[in-house]
This record gives structure tokens, C-alpha cells and sequence, in this order.
């Protein structure tokens, strides 16, 4: 809607040309955003005062310095601030890691030497051992498996492009509609 109270037409027909039914609108009830005023209100009124002053040099620093640590070989541990490993740092089993794709030749070397380190403890004797290689040869096959998927994914996506303002405007002005008598706004 314009000032007016009549509708936008240029609006309307620009939404047309993506073939919207309609121009989406994102309306919220006055007392669904009261209410969540009122929320933000409560809880900052329930939380300790300290927790909303400007940090130390100190904290900060530890805390840039938590995303600096999450770089490893194969990626990006995508743990939460402030939360242990889990893993004790045995990242191929881990959910978290985000791999990079760059990283796949390194990732299948990782497994190879899985596979030789098996055989060799199948061969000493060494049960637990080979149990414990086992789940992560099984986690390094699924990341391999992730990491073509997210390959072929990324080379088969389709670009949709993005319209020049031209051929909106063109478009626009070759199907305008009858313009609107102007009123005075109050």
C-alpha cells in the first residue's frame, strides 16, 4: 500500500513477474510483538545485571580466541562456545566438524592409514585396538561420502541468475497498468 491507502501498482506487478498469487506480506498482530516485548522484558529483568556490561580485553580475546581454536586439518569444529570435546579431539568421529572440501586428499590418507593400522592390530593380537580404528574408519568413510556429496552438490547447482534492472523495468512499463489519481495525504 502507498501513503494513499491505494495499492503500490508497481509493486503488485513486479511481484507478478515471479509469479506470486499475491505480494507477501509479513504481518504481525499488535499483541503477538507486545507479547514478545514483554518477554525480552522479563528476562532481561530475571538475568544478573553483570551479564549486560561491555566485556574485558580479557574476555574478549578469549573469546575470539575460542573460533581461532576451532580451525583444525580437516576443517572447522562447530562446537559450541565454551563446551569441551567431547571427542577428545578424535575429529573424524565427531558431528561437529565441518570439513573443508580441500581437505579430501588429506581425509583419504587418514583412512588408508586406518585401514593399514587394522590389519596390523588384527595381526598383533590387539582386539580393543582394532574396535576402536574400526569406528573410526566407519566415521572417516561417511565424512569422504559427505564431502563428494557436497561436491557434486555445489557442480550440479543450477544459477537462476539475477534479473537486470532493465528487465524488470521493461517488463514492468510494457504491461503498467492505468495510473491511479493521486490524493492529498492528511
Amino acid at each position: 500500500m502507498t501513503g494513499t491507502g491505494q495499492p503500490n501498482v508497481l509493486l503488485h506487478q513486479a511481484f507478478r513477474q515471479f509469479q506470486y498469487p499475491t505480494v507477501p506480506l509479513a504481518i504481525y498482530p499488535e499483541e503477538v510483538i507486545n507479547g514478545h516485548r514483554a518477554f525480552i522484558a522479563r528476562r532481561r529483568a530475571l538475568r544478573p545485571s553483570e551479564e549486560y556490561r561491555t566485556p574485558t580485553d580479557e574476555e574478549w580475546a578469549e573469546f575470539l580466541g575460542h573460533f581461532e581454536r576451532r580451525r583444525v586439518a580437516l576443517g572447522d569444529c562447530g562446537r559450541a562456545y565454551g563446551t569441551s570435546c567431547i571427542h577428545e579431539h578424535s575429529c573424524i568421529r565427531c558431528p561437529l566438524l565441518r570439513l573443508d572440501t580441500a581437505q579430501r586428499p588429506r581425509l583419504a590418507s587418514i583412512r588408508d592409514n586406518l585401514i593399514a593400522r587394522i590389519h596390523e592390530a588384527r595381526q598383533q593380537g590387539w582386539a580393543g585396538e582394532a574396535e576402536g580404528l574400526e569406528i573410526s574408519l566407519a566415521a572417516a568413510n561417511v565424512k569422504l561420502a559427505q564431502l563428494d556429496e557436497q561436491v557434486t552438490r555445489r557442480d550440479t547447482a543450477v544459477s537462476l541468475g539475477m534479473p537486470a534492472f532493465g528487465d524488470i523495468a521493461g517488463q514492468a512499463s510494457a504491461t503498467r497498468e492505468p495510473a491511479l489519481p493521486a490524493r492529498e495525504i492528511p
